[in-house]
């Protein structure tokens, strides 16, 4: 064999493995010829989550229940494909207790192909061919505890200013913090409020009552 051919041959089994993993990734198998190993024209593709459905629907309770239900004509939306799968509609059932549900979740968020969708799309896209109880709920709840998209999407909201802490206080009444408690009922000396003030280095409070229509003359008599 010359030189160009065996580097020929390395760089297409290089480039078949490079796809075999992409493609499993999608959940595919692949099934390679015996006799012509070396040659991507003899892949043959094979779907392999479908068998994994139509396994976990065999075992599964409630898929049992609404197979009997189709044959009574009581499961509305339901049937039964020719391969033996339970739709909805024409989306695949999946069985809520087999963790499929996890694995389809996984790959139509994690993938290079998917890359991180929000909720919405992604609930948009799964919905056309899958269908589970809480499918809604169970998408948003994966992706909100996404690290990566913690780490990396920023949120759609108004950017905040610069945060500007107060500054410590050095004697005590130097710094306050006021608050009003209104619309109480009105006491025999006609106070209807409370005005509290604080300390923020002692922590201590002061608590006034007073009536709500005072003047600001009067509030300053008070606090003074």
């Amino acid at each position: 064999m010359s030189g160009k051919t065996h580097h020929t041959m390395s760089l297409m089994r290089t480039f078949r493995l490079e796809i075999t993993r992409d493609i499993e990734k999608l959940g595919i198998e692949l099934v390679l010829s015996s006799v012509m190993e070396s040659y991507l024209s003899n892949l043959t593709v094979q779907p392999t989550l479908l068998d994994e459905i139509k396994g976990a629907q065999v075992d599964d309770p409630e898929m049992e229940r609404i197979k009997v239900n189709i044959s009574k004509r009581k499961a509305l939306g339901f049937y039964e494909d020719d391969q033996g799968i339970i739709r909805f509609q024409g989306r695949v059932c999946v069985p809520q207790k087999s963790g499929l549900s996890a694995k389809i979740l996984s790959e139509a968020h994690n993938t290079l192909y998917s890359i991180h969708p929000g909720g919405t799309n992604m609930y948009r896209d799964l919905r056309q061919t899958f269908q589970w109880s809480n499918m809604k709920l169970d998408i948003a709840d994966y992706v909100n505890k996404c690290l990566t998209c913690q780490k990396i999407k920023a949120e759609y909201q108004r950017l905040t200013g610069e945060l500007r802490p107060l500054e410590v206080a050095t004697w005590k009444w130097d710094s306050i913090l006021m608050a009003f408690v209104m619309g109480l009922p009105l006491t025999t000396s006609n106070r209807n409020a409370i005005w509290v003030i604080v300390d923020r280095l002692m922590k201590s409070a002061q608590f006034m009552p007073i009536h709500y229509s005072l003047t600001v003359d009067r509030w300053t008599q008070l606090y003074v």
